[in-house]
């Protein structure tokens, strides 16, 4: 359908609101509304101004974390790409039911059982890695666990009211969540996973809360949950690029009930599609009240809009993602806004190695991980890979005068790296 979002104005000048950015007070909506503009009493981006956006914002990293540069020796698990939710900036998916035993239809998704994700962890271990992240499609045969089954298949038409098949009709049987996170759980590995939407659909039908799903989760091995699934976290721009969602009070509600059992969380937003930068500024305020209520969120991790494969790009919603420039400004304008989350994250999986590094003097302090395998960015058409050594990172970080830091998921474990004494593999797993 058609929709029309309003050109971002303020009361607020872009003066005012760098001057309080450099004085350190804390920044009103107006005011990211205008440090991301570079100002809303013109059009585009004034690149003087940008300039001194990411001056303020270079500078405020430096007083609050240094000039170390993180990174995690990391692997990426996703269980499937099933999926019937129908996002529109999503290639990651593959309808879900072309995964059914009696489905002829072409596809080139996946769905793994448990043991098969625990060899990929257990492999991951010999090589050093000590974090899976694991983020996955919503597969109908997917439940909590088995009281979980049996409550979906009371439904009258599960398929229909829950979202709900049951494994057998599935060529592959996912197994539940508690088994899938007991399948990764080895080693001593941190498990990273479980998203607001993914915790939704693993209590759907019930009136279960978030922190009771959490708790048994980590009882199973879960270590934290990623804060993904936010994209904006503004209803009239979700109404528009993925529907099908949970709404924003219910990925707070979800976040919340994560770290009231126990759980270290992160947060993001994925930006450049159909949004204002208004839209951005509220994404912003969400996450930092957030922050203020709960003081679980470890890291700020913006994410840019991937467009090529998506059906927003092919139905001609939206004709690119967002520009360099949009993505420094986006960086600085989240380290000067979240003054209560301590680290931003750098993306050279969505940038690429040199404008990844540029973002690290835009107010990042943190370099991702190792990877080892993306497929949600590769599929949405990324062209940056999927895999960087530690020597990379350490060739990397220094070319910018950084010093390069291993660190644990939590941010709580730290080594710092000496760029003479190679080679720079990971030490802090397990």
């Amino acid at each position: 359908g058609d929709f029309d979002f309003a050109v971002p104005a303020t009361d607020q000048s872009f003066e005012n609101a760098l001057a309080k950015a450099r004085d350190g007070t804390r920044l009103a909506v107006d005011d990211a509304v205008e440090l991301l503009a570079t100002g809303t009493d013109r059009d585009g981006i004034d690149p003087v101004r940008k300039e001194a956006v990411l001056e303020a914002a270079d500078r405020r990293r430096r007083e609050e974390v240094g000039d170390e540069v993180t990174f995690v020796a990391n692997l990426n698990n996703n269980v499937t790409t099933a999926c019937n939710t129908g996002c529109l900036f999503c290639n990651f998916k593959d309808t879900a039911h072309a995964f059914e035993a009696d489905s002829d239809a072409e596809h080139q998704g996946f769905t793994k059982t448990p043991a098969e994700s625990r060899t990929i962890v257990e492999d991951a271990l010999d090589m050093g890695v000590y974090e899976v992240c694991s983020v996955s499609g919503l597969h109908p045969a997917l439940a909590l666990n088995e009281e979980h089954h049996e409550i979906l298949a009371a439904h009258d038409d599960p398929a229909s009211e829950v979202n709900y098949k049951p494994p057998d009709r599935y060529a592959t049987d996912p197994g539940t969540y508690l088994e899938q996170i007991e399948a990764m759980s080895v080693g001593g590995i941190h498990v990273h996973s479980m998203t607001p939407e993914e915790a939704y659909h693993a209590k759907r039908g019930t009136e279960w809360t978030y922190e009771s799903v959490y708790r048994e989760l980590s009882a199973a091995g879960l270590d934290s949950a990623p804060g993904t699934a936010a994209e904006i976290l503004v209803d009239e721009v979700r109404d528009v690029i993925c529907p099908g969602k949970i709404g924003t009070d219910d990925w707070v509600a979800a976040i919340e009930g994560a770290v009231a059992a126990g759980l270290d969380v992160t947060s993001t937003m994925m930006y450049g599609h159909v949004e204002t930068v208004e839209h951005r500024a509220e994404h912003l305020q969400v996450i930092r009240d957030l922050q203020d209520r709960t003081g679980g969120i470890t890291e700020f991790v913006p994410l840019s809009f991937i467009h090529q494969n998506t059906p927003l790009y092919r139905h001609g919603v939206v004709d690119g993602g967002a520009s360099r420039a949009e993505d420094e400004l986006l960086v600085a304008v989240a380290r000067l806004f979240l003054d209560n989350v301590d680290h931003v994250q750098a993306s050279w999986v969505k940038s690429g190695d040199a404008h990844g590094l540029k973002l690290l003097n835009c107010g990042a302090d943190d370099f991702m991980g190792t990877i080892l395998s993306e497929e949600i960015t590769k599929r949405a058409g990324g062209e940056y890979g999927e895999h960087r050594s530690f020597d990379d990172y350490v060739e990397m970080i220094t070319a910018i005068g950084r010093t390069p830091v291993e660190r644990s998921t939590d941010y709580r474990t730290r080594r710092r790296i000496d760029p003479g004494d190679g080679p720079h593999g990971p030490r802090l797993g397990p």
